[in-house]
């Protein structure tokens, strides 16, 4: 069992600055907006259960499934990175007159279904990936899962990979507690300090977009620089 909760440590204290489930939430929020309470706790379960299936299918073959479509890693960061970038920028321009909107819709005419209906699409992506779990949490686990091959029987690859995935749950369990309690944290929150936290929260995730598409565009020049010199 020492092998299960190594693995279970490991996963989980490598993992969690990546996911940052409280951050995150800011995040959600912001490209969410205003909705009922119901909605949240519902988009929040859809990410959490999302998030541990996304990061089962990686540990077992996302390794097999990016040598078969011959992606690579420095690839998935560099069109990951873009994505993040991108959505930080949206929410980064985002006009005031927009969520004033969204404020009133919420008040008058905007229906739970209506909500559901629209962001229920969007639970996988973008608000799962690479919004919650980024390109960087699927390099991570990559390189866990083939760290969990090294065992010196079958039996201690299998705790191996059992911790893993429990570590998942809990970060899952925390994504879904802090997702779910995004509205109540906006709430304790003039709207101006919100605006202006999204705003800087939209900034950073723009940045966090450009820091993981130059890290890829770094692993692929940098052979070519070694070549020529």
């Amino acid at each position: 069992m020492g092998v299960l909760w190594k693995h279970f440590a490991l996963g989980f204290s490598a993992l969690l600055p990546l996911v940052n489930p409280l951050g995150s939430a800011l995040v959600f929020l912001g490209i969410v907006g205003l909705q009922p309470a119901s909605v949240y706790r519902s988009l929040a379960r859809q990410i959490a259960v999302n998030m541990v299936l996304f990061f089962a299918v990686i540990e077992l073959i996302g390794s097999y499934l990016l040598s078969f479509f011959g992606i690579s890693l420095p690839i998935v960061q560099l069109a990951g990175g873009v994505v993040v970038a991108a959505i930080g920028w949206g929410v980064l321009n985002q006009p005031d007159a927009e969520d004033a909107k969204r404020t009133a819709s919420i008040q008058i005419a905007s229906t739970e279904d209506d909500a559901q209906q629209r962001w229920g699409a969007k639970t996988f992506y973008p608000l799962m990936f690479p919004i919650t779990a980024g390109p960087g949490c699927l390099v991570v686990m990559l390189t866990l899962s083939a760290h969990t091959m090294e065992g010196d029987s079958l039996t201690e690859t299998v705790l191996a990979r059992i911790g893993l995935l429990l570590a998942v749950v809990l970060l899952s369990v925390l994504v879904y507690v802090c997702y779910a309690s995004a509205p109540k944290l906006a709430s304790k929150i003039s709207p101006a300090t919100t605006h202006g936290i999204l705003r800087v929260i939209a900034f950073i995730l723009l940045c966090i977009g450009v820091q993981i598409a130059w890290k890829g565009l770094e692993s692929l020049i940098k052979p070519l620089l070694m070549l020529r010199s």
